[in-house]
């Protein structure tokens, strides 16, 4: 279903989001939804706090909590304080934890977390539910955002919103280890795009990031011929030479491996997320009118790293029913010392995905069955 408000969405960036969430969350009518992680990422509780302080006792919460077998003893003890002192910052909250492997060692996550959230009672009351994306991984957190944007459209005057907290140099010093297996996202299979008649034409846009290069090969080799490959880098960003870093990085994947023209490199902002939206959507426009009578493209996305670039790539898979290839990390890691005061600052993003401010756009599509 088209959503033009899209290409012109509201955004806030960094203190535009603390003034931003001041007034509008500070009217008393406002009866709000937070759901987030509650993880090891120290990005856990900045928006809790922020919401809460602004909204009182209006303010519930869900925390997903991701479980992934053998975690590190560290890192599962700061989980254990940030669920602690997420249960203390909102008082009406729940703590769900979700299983990310079956028995069998297949990720489950976002089947386990759809069939959670189904189950989910939202207050009628809420006026507004806030996604926060900075701690979840995109197995979770991409099936989440598609049934509460279901929710929020089908239900007048309740609006969906994105807040993210980003520190790509934090990004940067959290290792993870894939797993075996590259699938798609529940409800990003991309049924929708299928060939009928002419052959597919696949088009892979990965998301290069730091230390990611094991979990892309195994997508790549999961995914199979591609007619064309759009790697994604960000540009711009804090680190001016954050891309050409990366492109160091993956210089054997670029040429040797996937044989990259230079001229299909996409490069899209580190801060807002609309830019990863309208490149992803005017490429999508692109192949779908030059391989007109000829291929059926199928373009097939692989959001890895920076969650702001992802939120984007969101955004444009729910509008064009995209294919969102992935693999679920089994352990993750923490390179380094406790983020200090002499780090860079957290970047924070604010997305109105829909509401009021919108008028009426309908509802979309219901998760398939997978």
């Amino acid at each position: 279903m088209a959503r033009a408000h899209w290409s012109n969405c509201i955004t806030h960036l960094d203190a535009e989001v603390v003034d931003f969430v001041g007034s509008y969350f500070g009217e008393e009518g406002r009866s709000c939804l937070l759901v987030a992680a509650a993880g090891f990422d120290p990005r856990s509780q900045t928006i809790a706090k922020m919401l809460s302080e602004t909204l009182g006792d209006r303010l519930s919460a869900l925390f997903i909590r991701e479980e992934r077998g053998g975690p590190d003893a560290d890192l599962q003890d700061q989980a254990d304080a940030n669920e602690t002192a997420l249960r203390g910052i909102v008082r009406r909250c729940s703590v769900e934890s979700v299983d990310i492997f079956g028995d069998d060692g297949a990720a489950i996550g976002g089947s386990r977390v759809a069939s959670m959230l189904a189950e989910y009672e939202i207050d009628p009351k809420t006026t507004d539910i806030v996604l926060d994306m900075s701690a979840l991984s995109i197995g979770i957190g991409f099936p989440v955002a598609k049934m509460l944007l279901l929710d929020c459209e089908q239900i007048v005057g309740r609006s969906l919103h994105i807040l993210i907290v980003s520190n790509p140099e934090l990004d940067d010093r959290i290792s993870s280890e894939p797993a075996e297996r590259a699938m798609p996202v529940k409800g990003f299979s991309g049924i929708g795009q299928l060939p009928q008649t002419l052959d597919p034409a696949r088009i892979w846009i990965p998301q290069l990031a730091k230390g990611r290069k094991a979990a892309l090969t195994t997508i790549s080799l999961a995914i199979g011929d591609c007619y064309k490959i759009c790697p994604v880098l960000p540009f711009p960003a804090r680190d001016p030479r954050r891309a050409d870093a990366l492109i160091g990085e993956y210089e054997n994947e670029l040429v040797n491996e996937w044989q990259v023209d230079p001229r299909d490199i996409v490069y899209v902002s580190e801060r807002n997320p609309l830019d990863s939206y309208r490149t992803i959507s005017t490429l999508k426009e692109r192949y779908d009118r030059t391989m007109e009578g000829t291929y059926e493209p199928h373009m097939i996305l692989s959001p890895i790293g920076s969650k702001v670039m992802a939120a984007g790539a969101l955004m444009a898979a729910i509008e064009h029913d995209l294919t969102v290839h992935y693999i679920e990390t089994a352990r993750y890691g923490f390179d380094g010392p406790p983020m200090s005061d002499k780090d860079p600052p957290d970047l924070m993003v604010h997305v109105l995905l829909s509401g009021p401010a919108y008028g009426d756009y309908g509802a979309i599509t219901v998760l398939e069955a997978e």
